[in-house]
């Protein structure tokens, strides 16, 4: 008993003091979004139709507002096993060795939410996915934030407004370069530390989502933005390879079908969440919001493109190609 016991825990199964014969799976869901931000909202979505869908034979344990890990951390514990579900920043799987990713960070590579889905939905996204097996992770679906927005202490009403600040930014090559294109100091730090970062002057900016600028505060310390929506961010739905491998085939598929389900919700609640971010940080007014005129976003566009080129042999020539055709258009030729 003893050795199926430890067998059990091997493969993060846990027996419940139940009279059930079949031993509860428990499965521990770990991200670094607040509480109240559109993934936690998503996960907890998900939790809800896993159990009801596996008839309760598995109890999904949500750890948000890295409760567990931070960003740099939560990657390597479920390798290692210590947990199970992950929700990361697609950017993250860069620095794991999956450069390809980072083709997701390119600025301008996607028009909105409708080329978007073209490739997350598409055959590319599901190539991407099954990249992640080689590490050691099952990749599950795409879940959006958004398109990003700069922010700073400073008026940024063109490139040349961004020179020579130090910006925070998430582990990825892609956007070093970019902020490298733009003159910025790029400085890599995790997200649960750009709020103090911001606060203490530590960097003087950062990109991200008007949602997780929000639900960070990032807005009562950064006293402008600029909406040049240059870059998208987007997670992962991922678990570890042998855990999921390892599971009954019906609660697999029963797991499937929730996330499935969920990502569209999902989705949705990222938009509706950055409107209300949007006009909540607005009618907050301690930051003043820069909508870029015509001539304003096609500087930006022109300064941010050629980094396209620049990171074509890290992310492959071919996969860029390959958006392109999917998305109808060459965002460099524009």
């Amino acid at each position: 008993m003893r050795a199926i016991l430890l067998a059990m825990a091997a493969l993060g199964l846990a027996a419940l003091p139940v009279s059930a014969a079949e031993p509860q799976i428990v499965i521990k869901f770990s991200h670094v979004a607040a509480p109240q931000a559109h993934k936690s909202l998503a996960s907890e979505h998900f939790k809800k139709l896993a159990e009801a869908y596996t008839q309760g034979r598995v109890r999904i344990e949500l750890y948000p507002n890295s409760q567990l890990y931070k960003d740099k951390e939560e990657l390597e514990a479920l390798q290692l096993g210590a947990v199970q579900m992950l929700a990361p920043s697609v950017s993250k799987f860069g620095p794991l060795g999956i450069k390809a990713f980072e083709v997701f960070d390119l600025p301008y590579i996607f028009a909105g939410y409708d080329e978007l889905a073209k490739v997350t939905e598409g055959d590319v996204g599901r190539e991407l996915l099954g990249k992640l097996e080689s590490k050691g992770l099952i990749g599950l679906a795409y879940w959006n934030n958004g398109f990003k927005i700069l922010s700073a202490n400073s008026q940024l009403l063109g490139p040349d407004d961004v020179l020579g600040l130090k910006m925070r930014i998430q582990a990825s090559k892609v956007i070093e370069a970019q902020m490298w294109a733009l003159g910025a100091l790029p400085q890599v730090m995790a997200f649960s530390e750009a709020y103090q970062a911001l606060s203490s002057g530590v960097v003087d900016g950062t990109e991200n989502t008007p949602a997780n600028m929000y639900n960070q505060k990032m807005f009562e310390v950064q006293k402008h933005a600029t909406l040049t929506n240059h870059g998208y961010l987007g997670y992962a739905v991922i678990s570890n390879a042998k855990f999921w491998k390892g599971l009954p085939p019906d609660i697999r598929a029963a797991l499937e079908r929730a996330i499935a389900e969920t990502t569209p919700v999902a989705n949705k609640l990222a938009r509706d969440e950055n409107e209300t971010a949007m006009a909540e940080m607005k009618a907050s007014g301690r930051t003043v919001f820069h909508e870029p005129t015509p001539e304003e976003i096609a500087a930006w566009r022109a300064a941010l493109l050629p980094v396209h080129d620049e990171m074509a042999n890290r992310v492959g020539r071919d996969l860029i190609d390959r958006i392109y055709a999917a998305t109808g258009h060459k965002p460099a030729t524009q």
